[in-house]
Parts: structure tokens; C-alpha cells; sequence
């Protein structure tokens, strides 16, 4: 019998990972699965070494660096010495996963790498040890494939999981029906963030900008998307000083039927460009952080709607910019500017013709079966 162990580190590398094992399974019913991962991972059979749920951070904290290098090498022990998989596929994560692919290199154990680090957009170096520690690159965008080639890195092009697993856009009048909105008014939507340290520095921010949208125009509609991945206690105490209505994981679907969106900067930015709904970007964290991003950052485009059409279709308001003004500023452009609308959601659309229709999950699962052969 074959065996694989997946490592995620947040809710998206466990909604994959998930589709990833489903099919494996699928394709081989005797194939055994274990994971650190969270929800998704579970229901797909998978059995759990541990839940993820307190690995996923932003920032820094010596207690997070902690609870990472504890777990890291309690992980690498159980693999070397009990588990003994044949292959482990490490997802997005990438820090964690890279340190734990350096641990098992030259122990017979085959890694991997679905979703590798943004090597592109920054810290560039961090390739070299890919090239080291990783058998194989299962990477998501077509640009990422000749890069790896170019370093004599082992690639596969395996397609954005979004293309295929993204849902279609929710039932507009029921949504709104369900959630009590009025049909006939615009909807903007805000999303913070899906992690504690990012609803610190970006939540305030955001609700402001939008709160001034909303004494401008009081015919505009409000809702704030609740990740799943948050617990009540933490999202409610950034945002409870607010009267716009909140809806928890249900992400995609309100993305899909508002008029415009104020987000935090992520992968939520590519799901909203596939529903072709204009967005605004903004981001901040600590200044520190902000300054090694500027020394080591690889490109100057922020969202991946710009980065993987090259073109500036999405205001990134980041740092300094990311104000309340500069949010009502740059929403009540795309709402009511008519032509600019109209652009923006036409540019949107470049954004899917530039990735690859590929089932990403099966293209995983394929390469896998493939190299457990």
C-alpha cells in the first residue's frame, strides 16, 4: 500500500488538498492519505496528524515561531520514524513546508510542491532551495513553469485551481432575498482579511473608507464578509462597530452579486476578477515588514489580477496610500464613473483567458500516482 502526506497551513491549501485526495483516492481506493490540514481534508476521509488552524499567521511573534519549529519537528519525526510515507505533497505554506522538505531530503521520501512559494514576487533566492529539497514543482501559473525549467527544477504546469473549483455566480434575487438586501440598491462588499493579524491593521481601515462611501451615498447597500477560518470572537471585536450586515462563509458568493468590492489583498482578488466584479485593493502591515518587502520584492504589481495580466486594471492602495479617502475615493469611481466601469470590467476579463482551463486537482493526483509507480 502507498502512502502520501499532505501539509497545509491554511484554510485555501486544505480546500485543495481536499480535491487533491478525493481524486487520488478515486484513482486508488488502497491509497492511504494523512494530513496536517483542517475541515475540508477531514470530510474527503483524510486522517488528520494534527489541525492547521493554529499554524495560518501574518507577521511574526516569537510565540508563532515557536509553536512552528515545535511542530515542525514533531511532524519530521513521525514521518522519518512512524509513518514512512512514500511521497509528500507539501501545499502553498511555503516557509514551514520548505523547512520540513529540507528535513526529509536524503531519507528516501519523495516531496512535492503544489502551490510553491511566490518566488516571483519576492525573496527570489528562496528557489535555490526549492531545487534542493523538492523532487518536483506543481505550479499554478503559466509563467511560473519556464522559470523553474530555466533553474533545471523539475515543473509541472498544473493549471489555477480556481478555473476549475471556482463556483458559478450565486442566484442574485435569491441571495439578496435570503439576506434581506434590497435588490433595487448597489452592493458593495467588504473583506478584512481572513487571519487576526490582518483584521488588526486592515479592518478599521477598510470600514472607514467604507462608511464614508456611505454618508456620500446613502443608496449604497453594505455587507462584510466573515471568513470562515475566523472565529466569532475574533472578527466580531474589529468589526462591531459597524451596522452593515455580515455574512460568514459564504465568501464566493457574495463576491459574485455585488456591484463592487473593497478587499484585503489575496487570492480573493483572482476569484473577484473571475466574476468579472470590480474591486479596489488595499494592504498594510508593520512598517518593518513593509520595508523588506521593498528591498526584496521581485515585481511592483500587488493583486494577481495585475500580475497575471500585466496590466494596472485593480487600484492597489497599499501602505501609506490605504486610506479611508483614497477607499471612497477609488469604490465611488468604479460605481459611478459609468466608462471607467465598464473598462474595468472588460479588463477583468483578460484575467481567465491568461490561465489555463487544466483541472489543477487532477493534474496533482496524476503526477503523484505517477511518481508512486
Amino acid at each position: 500500500m502507498k502512502k502520501i502526506f499532505i501539509i497545509t497551513g491554511e484554510y485555501s491549501g486544505d480546500m485543495h488538498g481536499a480535491r487533491v485526495a478525493e481524486i487520488l483516492k478515486q484513482k486508488n481506493p488502497d491509497i492511504e492519505i494523512e494530513a496536517i490540514g483542517g475541515e475540508n481534508l477531514k470530510k474527503a476521509g483524510v486522517k488528520l496528524f494534527c489541525d492547521h488552524s493554529k499554524m495560518s499567521g501574518f507577521g511574526f511573534s516569537l510565540k508563532m515561531a515557536l509553536d512552528h519549529l515545535q511542530l515542525e519537528t514533531k511532524v519530521v519525526k513521525y514521518l522519518l520514524e512512524d509513518y514512512k510515507p512514500d511521497l509528500v505533497l507539501l501545499i502553498d505554506y511555503g516557509t514551514f513546508n520548505l523547512r520540513v522538505a529540507k528535513r526529509l531530503k536524503g531519507h528516501g521520501i519523495k516531496v512535492f510542491d503544489y502551490i510553491p512559494p511566490q518566488v516571483w514576487a519576492s525573496r527570489k533566492w528562496r528557489i535555490k532551495g526549492i531545487k534542493k529539497y523538492v523532487d518536483k514543482v506543481l505550479c499554478i501559473f503559466p509563467f511560473e513553469e519556464q522559470m523553474y525549467k530555466e533553474y533545471g527544477i523539475d515543473v509541472h504546469y498544473c493549471g489555477h485551481p480556481l478555473i476549475k473549483q471556482l463556483p458559478p455566480k450565486a442566484d442574485r434575487e435569491e441571495f439578496f432575498s435570503r439576506h434581506r438586501l434590497d435588490i433595487t440598491k448597489p452592493l458593495v462588499s467588504v473583506f478584512p482579511g481572513s487571519r487576526p493579524l490582518e483584521l488588526q491593521f486592515l479592518a478599521n481601515i477598510l470600514i472607514s473608507g467604507a462608511k464614508k462611501l456611505q454618508k456620500h451615498h446613502p443608496e449604497i447597500q453594505f455587507c462584510i464578509s466573515h471568513a470562515p477560518s475566523l472565529k466569532d470572537d475574533v472578527f466580531d471585536k474589529f468589526v462591531h462597530d459597524t451596522d452593515f450586515k455580515v455574512i460568514k462563509g459564504e465568501n464566493q458568493a457574495l463576491l459574485s452579486v455585488s456591484d463592487a468590492l473593497i478587499l484585503a489583498s489575496g487570492t480573493v482578488a483572482l476569484e473577484a476578477s473571475l466574476y468579472q466584479v470590480p474591486m479596489i485593493i488595499g494592504y498594510k502591515g508593520p512598517w518593518i515588514l513593509y520595508l523588506a518587502y521593498l528591498i526584496f520584492r521581485c515585481i511592483k504589481k500587488v493583486s494577481l489580477p495585475n500580475i497575471v495580466t500585466g496590466e494596472d486594471i485593480v487600484p492597489e492602495l497599499i501602505q501609506a496610500k490605504f486610506t479611508p479617502d483614497n477607499i471612497y475615493y477609488e469604490t465611488e469611481k468604479l460605481l459611478y464613473n459609468t466608462d471607467y466601469r465598464k473598462e474595468t470590467i472588460e479588463k477583468l476579463g483578460h484575467v481567465s483567458s491568461k490561465l489555463s482551463d487544466k483541472y489543477s486537482a487532477e493534474e496533482v493526483s496524476n503526477s503523484v500516482l505517477e511518481a508512486l509507480i
